[in-house]
């Protein structure tokens, strides 16, 4: 699947080399705005104070103007890749650009990590999803932007590493964005293997023969309603050299989510299609760990099927046998991502790695809570929790660390299995949820991410379109990076 990055052409130069371009922009702090050299009145009557994504076109120049709001706060990486969107979609309808925002923001974020986020806030601003449309929308008219830096950047890392990132989340948006009729357990496998074939990761897919001969019992339950088969996806990163520890990421892959015989509403599953969220953010962030090239072993598992009603699902009450060997009562067939995620987990501890992180579209209840742009996070493990919560924070993907309490526990006792698969009580489902897959991590450092809100947005703003988000992604490669 190719992802939907529409820019075509994006060359640094030199700052003090020659460039022709239709345009270009004008980068401004809210104290600096003299310097434009236009009347106060005119930027009053356009709303235009400086403040960051802001941006109006400047009368009088022979070239297009366009100024563009640093706002007063001292400038991140996540407000310069929002800056250089904002640039984008003010720009979308001109043939060329010359840009100076890297070159502005260089003295407060470093050159190369300057350069870095205003292209990755340039291409994932430039994504849309329309493979799907009978008639594409035209491509935007922006073909070529010119970026200003000074002399000596290394732009050839930068430009590799945003191309890399802003891929790996485009290719997890893609995968999201997908309805689950396009993509079902087989074909989220055959993107993954088309990942891994080139880059120099390595993978395993069991079909549904050998998930049952690896007692991968969850995954076969969840899929027993289906006439699709299940599939269980391996992708590995080795480095050339010696390996300074393995980082295991796990990723819920439900293409589509009925409920299965606990039927949701129609309100309730028409965007099911979002399931498999924390699959695709697993798939994205292993084919750029595999263009940054760590010197960490990097395993990428994710436990895909879909959720179907019929006469041969998984009925409420019926056991199953995960691969750790634990049995789990089902008490509700629509709680099923804890159930494939269990299997995922357990393969995950079995290679004794140094941190275990899996994402999941998990539970209604953390978008309760949290709303839609924080993502849950819980873990077994101080240590784990602070590396995964500083990558986020890095990555700027809000999180929000929740407990979990050893006195609800006790909600997932079973009268006839080790325990069940839901709570007894009411409230408290993302929590109980999490203590669910405590179960299956052994003495593993091990971090829950529920991306339940923040997988998909319902607006356009910064580098985000209406649609996914490809949530996750940056986060894990945080992670990677900063080991």
């Amino acid at each position: 699947m190719p992802n939907q990055l529409t820019i075509s052409s994006i060359n640094v130069v030199v700052s003090d080399d020659e460039t022709t371009s239709v345009a270009k922009d004008r980068p401004v702090r809210p104290s600096e705005l003299d310097i434009l050299g236009v009347n106060e009145d005119f930027l009053i009557a356009n709303g235009f104070e400086g403040k960051i994504n802001q941006t109006v076109l400047l009368p009088e120049h022979e070239a297009v103007v366009v100024a563009i709001g640093l706002g007063e706060e001292p400038i991140t990486t996540a407000t310069a890749r929002s800056s250089a969107a904002t640039l984008w979609r003010s720009s979308k309808h001109l043939d060329s650009l010359t840009s100076s925002l890297p070159l502005s923001i260089a003295p407060e974020l470093g050159a190369e990590t300057a350069l870095q986020a205003v292209i990755e806030g340039l291409l994932l601003a430039s994504y849309r999803y329309d493979e799907l449309k009978g008639t594409p929308e035209a491509s935007p008219k922006l073909h070529q932007i010119n970026l200003l830096v000074a002399d000596g950047v290394d732009s050839e890392t930068a430009l590799r590493k945003a191309d890399a990132v802003a891929s790996a989340i485009a290719l997890s948006r893609d995968l999201v964005n997908r309805p689950g009729g396009s993509l079902s357990a087989s074909q989220l496998a055959d993107e993954a293997k088309l990942v891994a074939e080139n880059t120099d990761l390595e993978i395993e897919i069991w079909d549904k023969q050998r998930l049952v001969d690896e007692h991968c019992g969850g995954i076969i339950g969840v899929n027993a309603g289906s006439l699709e088969e299940p599939r269980l996806v391996r992708l590995t990163w080795r480095p050339k050299g010696q390996s300074r520890g393995t980082v295991h990421f796990v990723g819920k892959g439900i293409t589509f989510d009925t409920g299965g015989l606990n039927l949701k509403t129609f309100e309730g599953m028409k965007e099911m299609k979002i399931d498999m969220g924390g699959a695709a953010a697993v798939i994205g962030a292993m084919a750029a760990v595999a263009a940054h090239n760590p010197d960490l072993t990097v395993i990428g598992t994710c436990c895909c099927t879909d959720n179907q009603p019929s006469p041969t699902a998984t009925k409420p009450g019926d056991v199953l046998k995960i691969r750790n060997g634990k049995t789990v009562e089902v008490l509700n067939t629509d709680a099923e991502g804890r159930l494939v995620l269990a299997d995922g987990l357990s393969l995950a501890a079995e290679d004794q790695p140094d941190l275990i992180v899996d994402l999941a579209t998990l539970t209604g209840a953390c978008m309760v809570a949290l709303g839609q742009r924080y993502g849950g996070l819980m873990g077994n493990n101080e240590g784990a929790i602070t590396k995964v919560q500083t990558a986020a924070a890095s990555a700027n993907e809000l999180v929000w660390h929740l407990p979990l309490p050893n006195e609800y526990r006790k909600q997932l006792d079973s009268e006839i299995a080790d325990l069940q698969n839901i709570g007894s009580g009411r409230f408290g489902g993302t929590l109980v949820a999490g203590l669910f897959l405590q179960e299956f991590v052994g003495e593993s450092p091990w971090v829950h991410l529920d991306i339940a809100g923040p997988v998909t947005t319902d607006e356009t703003e910064a580098e985000f379109s209406k649609g996914a988000t490809g949530f996750g992604v940056r986060t894990l490669i945080e992670i990677i990076d900063n080991w």
